[in-house]
This record gives structure tokens, C-alpha cells and sequence, in this order.
């Protein structure tokens, strides 16, 4: 008989949880039988008497992702048509050319191109408008579309017909579709001569080989401490976070363990191969969408004191989901069990068993977390994702840099710069001149942006609260004055965030020489959560301080 394969995912839930009756197993077994009657006996009368045509694919698929979604957004069905999908998010593989395309407002523009694959040999740029598929004019198609064309069986043959800056006529790009291969580890490398850097952005089924390459690569140039960034990690499969968690813990500790209803998933996961390494510093980077097996790795360096986390608090998703397969090649991933830590914590965030009156649910309050404590008796605590050792500030921008980039305004000029310079200066030394930057601001000039500031947002609340309170004429010259000083001047505000808005400006412009990887190294510099590891690193002693019991 042949296996399945039922890979453990980690999620955690957004929305709701079904109410729990108590039935007995015959009870139960005959309201199921009835209410699935009903379901049929009601789809038959559907289809058969609605006034349209109804395609039955879509409306089941619709039910039942409208009864999933009442449980948590984690336990989901995959219909037949979506299991190549499926298999990307397990393996990180897909059949395709290895670009990332957006489709927005009838255009389908390639916004990155991923190295080693037939986008990048074939010479795709960023910015290329693709226009069609193998003569398929895409003006004539749906978004959904272009993904499912794009993509095709191994060493199929596949020709775009673009519009590429400064190029007049339409340009054809002829390229055989290959296994793609996202990368867990889009970058790695050394951030000055001792410490290292490893980006892991996703657990498929390579994570753990991808870090350990990385990291012994790493020692072999010198690293004597390392930086490993988790933030923006959603996670995925469980037993690659219990490997990667092995790098740093021995042979034999535990690492998470399961819980749930039913005791088949009840276990405990132990380190079982020797670590490469349980002395090497270690700072782990998170942030607020670092998730599920992400949070599995950063609680477990925490928990045993293995290194310092530093960012903000993670999502809090602590939910383990397991793969089952269904009739007709479709398959569900379905949330078995919760996860805990070393310490015995759940952070799961958000409670799904219990709803609001309206329906809603809500994070579990702070008065309610409980207090743990990790090997060495730092207290920790439950319910709440996971709190970094050192609490830095989410990064922000401002409403001009917000508007600039959601109008696509610094990607559009990125195009315009690479067509107009060959080549730049390496990643890391690249920086744009005072005259650089006037000259984009001058492009900007018949540019389409607006953006309100976060004091004119303030003004036009305290304007609604005076009318609600009927004291609008009391203060409505003041207000008068106060909106004439205030409206944004945009030629103002670029010199105000002239900084910022010329960093993200560099960053866009070193992704179309260097792609995904140089992006990252641009972003060194001025990468809150790195300055602070680079700058604990030099003392050994805080470093040492911060993992005592306090």
C-alpha cells in the first residue's frame, strides 16, 4: 500500500472556532449522516432550480472553504487544481521560469527575477511589461492567468512578447521552463570579519541543508560569532525547525513538543543529531511576522539560552497542521495539535476556541500568560509569541516614502536608471549622488502621488470629534489657520525625508544590477536590528549578562 504524505505544518489561527457539543459517538455519527442529507439534498435543488447556471467546482470549493475559514485560516482544503501549489509550499519546486510577475490594472510586469533560473539566462529584466504568453495576447485574459501559463512541465518551451524600457518595438524572449527552486536561504554571507549572516526566509523541505551549508561556509571564513534573521519567516515544516534547532542544541535535548485531541499526535521531538556548534554566539533577528516554525527556532535559542533574540514580539502562531490526503487527488491540511517549547510554553496569540458575541476572537490578554523559565531561570512567558532578550522599534516610513512606493513611483525610476547605466558600484558602496537625487525628484514633478501626513490625520479627527460635539465654530478659525500651515508641501517633504526616501531609492536601483542579494547587503548599514547585534558582539560581557538569571 502506498504511504501518504502527511507533512506536519505549523499555523496558527485569524479567525473563529466552531462551538462544541456534547454528543455521544452515536449522536454524533447521525447528526453528521442528517446534516450531510441536507447538504446534498439542498445542492440537487440548487442545481437544478437557480436561475443561472452554477458551476458545481467553485460553489463546493466555496462551502467548504467558508466552513474551514469558521475554524481557523490554517486548516485548508487544496481542490486538484491547486496541489502544484501545495507541493511548492512543501518542497519549495515548481515547473516555471523563475520570475515574479505582478498583475495589476491590465499589466503584467516582472518585479524580480531569481538567479540560476531560465528567466535570468534567457536576459528578462525588471520592469519588462509582459504582454503575451506563446501568443496569448494578456489583455484578453484574467490575472489568475499568467501564473498558470507561465508555469508548464520541465524543458517546455514557453515565448514572452514584452515592452521593455527604451526599447521601441516589442521584444521576444524564447526560454525552456525548469524546476525552480525558492531558496529558504535567499542570502548569506559575512557582515564584517568575524560575524556571520544567515537570511532563512522559509522551512520547505531543504531548510535545514540550506542552513547547515551556509553555516559551515561561514566558519570556514572566519565566523566567530553569527546573525541568524528570521524576521518575515512564516514557517512551515516541523521537523525542519527541529533540525535547524539542532545546529545550536545537542544531540538529545528536547526541542517541541505536540498536543491535541486526539493522542495520536501527542510526542515529544528531541535533537537527534549531534549540533555543529553549541558554543558559537548567536543573535536571532524576529520581528512581528516571524511565525509558527520561525517561533519554534527563536524560543528554543531562548529557552535553552543559547543566544540573545533581538527585534519585536513574533505573531504567536502556535498551531501544528498535518496533511491529509482526500478522493480525487485533493488533499487538506487540516490544525492536529498545538506546540510547546522546551520551557512548556504555548505562544499561540490568539484564541479560535472561544469567540466573541460578534463572532470575532481575540489575543489571549496579558493578564492571563503565564510565567515560565528558561535553563537558566530567566523568566519567559506564554501566549503572546515571542518576546525578544533586546526590543527594537518596527521600522517605519513616512506617508510620502508609503505613497511613493504603493504608486510604484521608485520602482518605475529603478527601470529608468538601469536602462540609462550599464553598470554600479558594488552593493555595498553604492550610493546616490545630491545630483541623483535631484534628478528624481525632477522625474517626479508630472508623477501621480498623494499621501496625507499623519498631522493632518490628527487635525481631521480633532475637526470630526468638534462637529460631533457641536463646538466646531468655537475653534473653526484656529482649525482654518492650523490646515493652511500644515497641507504637505510635496517639493518640502522630499528634502525633509530626503534620507529616507533616497536609501529606499538605492536599495530599489542595486535589485535591478544585483537582485534579491544585493538588495539585502544595501540594507546593512541602516538595518536597526543588525547595528544592535554587531554592536552586543563587541560586548562579550552584555552578551554573557543578558543570558544569567536575572
Amino acid at each position: 500500500m502506498r504511504k501518504s504524505f502527511r507533512p506536519l505544518w505549523l499555523a496558527a489561527p485569524v479567525l473563529a472556532g466552531l462551538a462544541i457539543f456534547s454528543f455521544k459517538q452515536d449522536d454524533r455519527l447521525f447528526e453528521i449522516a442528517r446534516n450531510l442529507d441536507i447538504y446534498a439534498t439542498l445542492f440537487k435543488e440548487l442545481n437544478a432550480n437557480y436561475v443561472d447556471e452554477v458551476n458545481p467546482n467553485i460553489l463546493i470549493k466555496t462551502s467548504i472553504d467558508n466552513m474551514l475559514r469558521s475554524l481557523d485560516p490554517y486548516t485548508v482544503y487544496y481542490a486538484e487544481d491547486d496541489i502544484e501549489d501545495y507541493m511548492t509550499m512543501t518542497t519549495g519546486k515548481y515547473n516555471g521560469i523563475g520570475a515574479m510577475v505582478s498583475s495589476a490594472d491590465g499589466k503584467h510586469v516582472v518585479m524580480m527575477v531569481y538567479e540560476g533560473t531560465p528567466a535570468q539566462k534567457a536576459g528578462l529584466q525588471l520592469g519588462d511589461e509582459i504582454q503575451k504568453i506563446n501568443g496569448i495576447d494578456l489583455s484578453t485574459r484574467g490575472e489568475f492567468d499568467t501564473g498558470k501559463l507561465l508555469k508548464g512541465q520541465t524543458q517546455t518551451g514557453v515565448t514572452l512578447t514584452l515592452k521593455r524600457y527604451g526599447v521601441t518595438k516589442p521584444v521576444e524572449v524564447t526560454l525552456n521552463r525548469d524546476i525552480v527552486k525558492v531558496t529558504n536561504v535567499p542570502y548569506y554571507g559575512m557582515l564584517n570579519e568575524s560575524v556571520g549572516y544567515i537570511d532563512l526566509k522559509d522551512f520547505t523541505a531543504s531548510a535545514s541543508r540550506e542552513v547547515r551549508n551556509a553555516f559551515q561556509e561561514l566558519k570556514g571564513k572566519g565566523m566567530k560569532s553569527v546573525v541568524l534573521d528570521l524576521r518575515d519567516n512564516p514557517g512551515g515544516l516541523l521537523d525542519m525547525a527541529i533540525e535547524i534547532s539542532n545546529i545550536f542544541i545537542p544531540k538529545g535535548e528536547e526541542i517541541v513538543s505536540t498536543k491535541g485531541k486526539v493522542t495520536e499526535w501527542n510526542k515529544t521531538y528531541t535533537a537527534y543529531n549531534p549540533a555543529l556548534d553549541t558554543e558559537i554566539p548567536v543573535v536571532v533577528l524576529t520581528n512581528n511576522r516571524s511565525a509558527s516554525a520561525a517561533e519554534i527556532v527563536s524560543g528554543v535559542i531562548q529557552d535553552y539560552d543559547r543566544g540573545v533574540l533581538i527585534g519585536q514580539r513574533t505573531y504567536g502562531k502556535g498551531l501544528v497542521q498535518t496533511t491529509k490526503d482526500l478522493s480525487f487527488n485533493t488533499k487538506m491540511k487540516i490544525t492536529t495539535a498545538k506546540y510547546y517549547i522546551p520551557s512548556g510554553r504555548c505562544i499561540q496569540a490568539i484564541d479560535y476556541s472561544h469567540r466573541n458575541d460578534d463572532g470575532s476572537v481575540g489575543k489571549i490578554p496579558d493578564s492571563l500568560m503565564t510565567a515560565f523559565k528558561t535553563h537558566n531561570g530567566r523568566v519567559v512567558y506564554d501566549g503572546g509569541g515571542i518576546l525578544p532578550d533586546i526590543q527594537t522599534e518596527k521600522e517605519t516610513y513616512s506617508a510620502l516614502a508609503s505613497s511613493l512606493g504603493r504608486n510604484r513611483l521608485f520602482f518605475d525610476y529603478a527601470v529608468k536608471y538601469h536602462f540609462e547605466h550599464q553598470t554600479i558600484k558594488p552593493a555595498r558602496d553604492f550610493h546616490l549622488t545630491d545630483a541623483d537625487y535631484a534628478a528624481f525628484v525632477k522625474w517626479l514633478d508630472d508623477k501621480e502621488y498623494d499621501y496625507t501626513s499623519q498631522v493632518e490625520r490628527d487635525l481631521a479627527d480633532l475637526e470630526a470629534s468638534a462637529k460631533k460635539e457641536k463646538s466646531l465654530e468655537v475653534i473653526e478659525d484656529q482649525l482654518k489657520a492650523l490646515k493652511q500651515k500644515l497641507t504637505h508641501s510635496k517639493v518640502n517633504d522630499l528634502q525633509i525625508y530626503k534620507p529616507e526616501i533616497k536609501q529606499i531609492l538605492e536599495e530599489e536601483i542595486i535589485k535591478h544590477y544585483y537582485l534579491e542579494k544585493g538588495m539585502r547587503e544595501a540594507s546593512f548599514n541602516e538595518d536597526a536590528e543588525i547595528k544592535a547585534a554587531l554592536a552586543l558582539f563587541k560586548e562579550p560581557g552584555r552578551y554573557n549578562e543578558i543570558l544569567k538569571k536575572k
